[in-house]
This record gives structure tokens, C-alpha cells and sequence, in this order.
């Protein structure tokens, strides 16, 4: 009887899924999205899929799935016949925990909430709408195709059909202040179930806002500012009852994302699809993969080789413990050292912990865990680089 009662910060396993098709491609994005004119070949995706879900299956048998997470791209545009085909495949293969989360990411169109309700009955419980901006000249700007009224619309759809809802919102964009940041993520948390994220502009490399920024055509908000932005942030989610988990979410206490929990808490999980990053445990040690990012390529690959596969690296102890860094310590709940000490086989070292309490960066709390405090969240990048150093 104890060995199934999992420990507090037991990561448990999860299955990433990557629907790499999109309407339109946002400014914004650098994420693995493609836009076709043409309709998409499901049904050869779904072979591809499940010729992947088997070959993973193989590197990690008996793994209880904890969780699903179907992202993108825009997955809510694949046939709801397709995803659970997906889960389908991905349960002949894993036994699934009763209560497995499964998320969809979604658009807030009308013509994707129309199909949410046979999402349901494919299997999702679990819905997370890019909403981005609840401003229409800024969804514009933003490259998104719903209005404020259409996103509003479709979360009162997804909060009456699926067990667990949350959404989008993208803040320190072009010119936004404080007060008007204010206004508009209250109008947002009176729609809030149980979780938001909240996520600040940041220009990635490679994106249309790159380049306008590179142009001296974004007109984004200076340092002072993003910090207000991010205080703002922090104080009225607070009030409202959900405070920060992550350096991004925010929930419910026992509303948390635990699909985004495997990740945080260093946990192991199989991705699977076209530009798919997974970390599974085997008898040699963990491995970094990663798939074909495009995807009729990775198409090919699968139909050839029976995955598709580009990176599949065994880690270092060094790399394990930092990658443990950077992920645990986004987390409020923080790390545990002594789980360092076995992934790495050395300790924390007390000098620099000291100076980052010292400097009112990181804290310990009462069960002996490292976390990074508030003041030290909007530095979390240089909290991280010390310890790791």
C-alpha cells in the first residue's frame, strides 16, 4: 500500500503532443507553427502519431500517464476524431492514471468553441484558451484572428464544458501602462475559474517583432515600467486568489497545471510530434529528445525510420542539475537540495546560497527547500546562472 502513494513533489509522467498547424503565424511566435493553404492529411498524421507514441512506449514502458497535453501550433484545429485517435494510441501503449489531465490548447474563435463539447467527448478535461489581449486594436496588433467579445464568448463556452479552464494574456506590450494593464487583467480574472498565465513580451529571435523592433517600430515599454507591469501583475492576481505558482501561472491553490508541474518539477515525459522535446528516464541514464521540427519531414521520418527523432542525447550529471535549476526553481514551491545532490552527486554550494538570502534573492523554507523570492522572480534568470555556476 505505501509504494503507491506518491510523494508531494512526485513529477509523475506526462505525454506532450505537437499539432504544429496554425491559421496565421503571430508576430510574436517562435514557437514550431506552420500555416497550409491546403487542407492537412489527418489521417496520415494519425498513423505518424501512433507509429511515434509506440516507439516512445518502447523507451519508457509502464509509465502511469499522469497527464496529456495536446499544444502547438493550434491543435483545436485538428478534427476532434483525431485527437482521441491520439489519446487512443497513447493509452494502448501507457496505462492512464483515473484522474490523467488532459489539455488542449485552443483559439477563442467561435468556430473552435463550437467544437469544444466534442472535444469532451474525446477525452478533454482540461481547456487552455490564447486569449493574448482582452483590447481589439491589440489583438490586431498581436496578429490575432478573434475579437474581445469572440474570446470572452468562447471562455464562458469552455468554463461550462470542461472541468478545468484557463487562458492567455500577454502583457508589457507596445506602449502599455500600468493603469491600463490594471484595468484589463481585473476584466480578466472576473472570467477566471482556477488558472491564468500571464506572460510578459519578451522579442524572440526570428519573429516579424524582431524585426519591427530592430526597426525602431515597437514602441515597448523601458525597465522601470516591465517591473511595474510585473508588480501590478503579482498584486491583483494575489488579491484575487491566485497567486503565482510559477513565474508565469497562476492558480488556485490545487488548481495548478500538472501537465506544466512534470516539467517544472524536473519530471519525465515523451514528446512526440513535429518539433516535440521530451525527457525520458532510461537504464543508461535521462535522455534529451527532440523530433523533426517540419512537418511533412517529420512525416517522412516516421514512415522511414518508425520516429522522428533528431536529437535523442544522454545528459551529464552537470547538465541534469542544471536543467533541475532551471526548471525547479520557477516553481514558488522552489528545490529540494538533496534531490540536486542525487541527480548531480554534489552539493549546493552553501557560500553562494548564503549571499542570494543575503541579498533577499532566495529564501529557505521551513521543510529545508530553496525558493526564489519575489523580489527575486523578476531576476530569476541571474538567481539561476549563480547557482549553477
Amino acid at each position: 500500500m505505501a509504494a503507491t502513494i506518491r510523494n508531494a513533489f512526485d513529477p509523475g509522467f506526462g505525454v506532450y503532443v505537437h499539432w504544429p498547424f496554425c491559421l496565421s503565424k503571430c508576430p510574436y511566435c517562435d514557437f514550431n507553427s506552420h500555416v497550409r493553404k491546403g487542407e492537412v492529411d489527418e489521417d496520415r498524421f494519425v498513423d505518424a502519431f501512433r507509429t511515434e507514441i509506440a516507439h516512445r512506449a518502447a523507451l519508457a514502458p509502464g509509465r502511469e500517464v499522469r497527464s496529456v497535453f495536446f499544444g502547438g501550433g493550434t491543435p483545436s484545429l485538428m478534427l476532434p476524431s483525431t485527437l482521441e485517435a491520439i489519446l487512443r494510441a497513447i493509452a494502448d501503449h501507457w496505462p492512464m492514471a483515473a484522474d490523467c489531465e488532459v489539455t488542449l490548447e485552443a483559439n477563442p474563435t467561435s468556430v473552435e468553441a463550437s467544437r469544444f463539447r466534442s472535444f469532451k467527448a474525446a477525452g478533454v478535461n482540461r481547456a487552455s484558451l490564447g486569449v493574448q489581449a482582452l483590447n481589439d486594436i491589440e489583438l490586431r496588433a498581436l496578429g490575432r484572428q478573434h475579437s474581445v467579445a469572440e474570446a470572452l464568448a468562447a471562455l464562458d463556452v469552455a468554463n461550462k464544458i470542461f472541468e478545468r479552464t484557463s487562458f492567455d494574456l500577454i502583457y508589457a506590450r507596445p506602449q502599455q501602462t500600468p493603469a491600463a494593464w490594471r484595468k484589463e487583467l481585473e476584466l480578466a480574472l472576473a472570467r477566471v475559474t482556477e488558472h491564468v498565465s500571464l506572460y510578459q513580451l519578451t522579442i524572440e529571435p526570428e519573429t516579424m517583432f524582431e524585426r519591427m523592433a530592430d526597426a525602431g517600430k515597437l514602441d515597448l515599454p523601458d525597465v522601470d515600467t516591465q517591473r511595474a507591469l510585473w508588480d501590478v501583475t503579482q498584486e491583483v492576481t494575489a488579491r484575487a486568489g491566485l497567486p503565482a505558482y510559477e513565474v508565469s501561472n497562476h492558480a488556485r491553490p490545487g488548481s495548478e497545471c500538472r501537465h506544466n508541474l512534470v516539467y517544472w518539477r524536473y519530471g519525465e515525459y515523451a514528446g512526440v510530434g513535429p518539433g516535440a522535446h521530451g525527457r525520458l528516464i532510461t537504464p543508461r541514464g535521462r535522455r534529451a529528445q527532440a523530433t523533426e521540427k517540419h512537418p511533412e519531414m517529420w512525416l517522412t521520418c516516421v514512415e522511414t525510420e518508425g520516429h522522428g527523432l533528431v536529437e535523442d542525447d544522454l545528459l551529464s550529471a552537470e547538465q541534469e542539475g542544471d536543467e533541475f535549476l532551471l526548471m525547479g526553481l520557477r516553481l514558488r514551491e522552489g528545490i529540494d537540495p538533496a534531490r540536486f545532490f542525487a541527480l548531480t552527486g554534489k552539493k549546493l554550494s552553501q557560500s553562494r546560497v548564503a549571499e542570494l538570502i543575503g541579498d533577499g534573492l532566495v529564501e529557505l523554507t521551513r521543510d529545508d527547500r530553496i525558493r526564489v523570492s519575489s523580489e527575486g522572480f523578476p531576476v530569476l534568470d541571474a538567481v539561476v546562472a549563480d547557482l549553477a555556476a
